[in-house]
């Protein structure tokens, strides 16, 4: 229910189009402003004129030139647009904008009225141009008042079938624009919330496996008990800013990394090593928070963990052209072993990869790599100019 209130809410307060040509998409391609309606105005005028002079040959037998004919049918064709123009905007400023929200019969009757007094007055100046003739000579004639009134009836007809199929089809656009929005923003929220699920099985184990590091260590080694604690907490509170924020940089990101591989450090011991190497100038970078954690908890659970002697996590960044190249590097087992996922053991490739597409649409993309002579690399490639809770992006 309120799903379908927001469409019709959204329906409503969707502006009507602002001129009959915009049901060509060539001419919807400029946005609305007075010059270009009038402009529009003189291109849909000359082409009524077309048609008319086209008709008149057609179904009688004119003895008038073509070009003269042509001359006379834009000239007044022209005349009456700009009319009709002129008194739209005239009529939607005394009416506070009245012609424009109208719907229906009300719409209609004000089309057939404004367009029959335009085609009165076009026809009569046009007279007075062409021939010299009086324009209040024209309502002495009832035969060619009622011809007037039978064009501008059928004219006003056919401006109003337009009018209605074109707003049809800016209602179909902005409501399709509106389910892609609410389908990106469903997809990111749901990216979002599979990350939490998997951060929820991960950190319980994390929290109590480190609290149980901690108290061993408390009697023979209290320095390291110490050291662990202070790097635990300040795992914790770099860990609640990230999933309070829809933004985070490069530098808080390391300095969540190095805090978490600083406490595995301690119950590793030499098992563990690691690098992080990002430059001054990618410190600021904007990307989405915990974005990289997962990434390192699978290389410390199915790369370095499994392997006897331990080895080595390098996180880099670099700049490659129009994109960010974030680079976790691990000596550990390598592919065959990086493939199986244990229980609680980080998010897998697919997850990233969905959670990346519903951040920056089709701008990013993992990248699985093998190192020499051990281990994985995972690349992640970001757009370097585009911040990830900008893209609308559709899954």
């Amino acid at each position: 229910m309120n799903q379908m209130k927001a469409t019709m809410t959204q329906q409503e307060r969707t502006p009507p189009p602002a001129h009959p040509l915009e049901m060509i998409p060539l001419f919807r391609r400029w946005p609305a402003s007075m010059p270009r309606n009038l402009l529009y105005t003189l291109i849909w005028s000359s082409l009524m004129g077309v048609v008319l002079t086209a008709g008149v040959r057609l179904l009688t037998n004119d003895s008038v030139a073509f070009s003269a004919r042509l001359w006379s049918m834009l000239l007044m064709s022209n005349l009456i647009g700009i009319m009709v123009h002129g008194g739209s905007l005239v009529a939607s400023r005394l009416l506070n904008g009245w012609p424009r929200r109208a719907r229906g019969l009300p719409r209609l009757l004000f089309s057939m009225g404004l367009m029959a007094a335009s085609v009165l007055a076009g026809v009569g100046l046009g007279n007075m141009l062409l021939a010299g003739v009086s324009p209040f000579q024209l309502l002495s004639n009832r035969a060619v008042v009622l011809q007037c009134l039978v064009i501008a009836a059928f004219v006003a007809l056919l401006m109003y079938m337009v009018r209605n199929a074109t707003e049809r089809r800016v209602a179909r656009a902005t409501e399709e624009a509106r389910q892609r929005e609410f389908l990106a923003s469903s997809a990111r929220m749901l990216a979002e919330a599979r990350l939490k699920a998997l951060q929820a099985q991960i950190e319980p184990h994390f929290l109590y496996n480190t609290l149980a590091n901690v108290v061993s260590l408390i009697g023979p080694q209290p320095a390291q008990a110490q050291h662990m604690l202070e790097r635990f907490i300040d795992y914790l509170r770099a860990s609640l800013a990230a999933s309070r924020s829809e933004e985070a940089t490069l530098a808080s990101e390391a300095k969540l990394i190095a805090a978490y591989l600083d406490v595995l450090a301690v119950r590793m011991g030499e098992r563990l090593r690691y690098r992080i190497e990002v430059p001054d100038e990618l410190s600021q970078f904007r990307i989405a928070p915990m974005l990289l954690q997962p990434v390192v908890e699978n290389a410390i659970a199915h790369g370095l963990e499994p392997k006897v002697e331990g080895g080595e996590i390098v996180l880099s960044a670099r700049v490659e052209g129009e994109q960010v190249a974030l680079c976790i590097s691990d000596t550990g087992v390598g592919l065959n072993e990086h493939a199986p996922r244990k229980p609680g053991g980080g998010v897998g490739l697919s997850n990233l990869r969905e959670r990346l597409r519903s951040l920056y649409g089709s701008g990013a993309k993992v990248e699985l790599l093998e190192n020499q002579p051990c281990g994985m690399t995972v690349r992640l490639m970001l757009p370097l100019n585009v911040s990830p809770t900008s893209i609308p992006s559709v899954p």
